[in-house]
């Protein structure tokens, strides 16, 4: 029998998801984000809060139906703007 590492496949919290191409701010509420911000890189950032794994899937399957390129995804802390990515084990 091995032993598998079990993860965190019940992580609620705040996710900050970037894209390709800048959004109109009422797609927001869309993705139920707390703010949508267009980057002067060309990309937008929007954190939302999910319950589970299966919300922060069916978060980036709405992603993937606006047809934008998915450039990163990140779990961060929900009280901190700006504050960079929670470590992963």
């Amino acid at each position: 029998m091995h032993d598998m590492p079990i993860g965190h496949h019940h992580d609620s919290g705040w996710y900050e998801v970037r894209i390709e191409g800048h959004l109109d701010s009422r797609w927001a509420a869309w993705f139920d984000a707390l703010s949508l911000t267009n980057e002067s890189d060309g990309t937008t950032v929007f954190r939302s809060q999910v319950a589970d794994q299966a919300a922060l899937y069916g978060l980036l399957q709405k992603v993937r139906d606006i047809g934008l390129p998915l450039l990163s995804v990140a779990q961060v802390e929900a009280d901190k703007p700006g504050s960079t990515a929670k470590p992963r084990s």
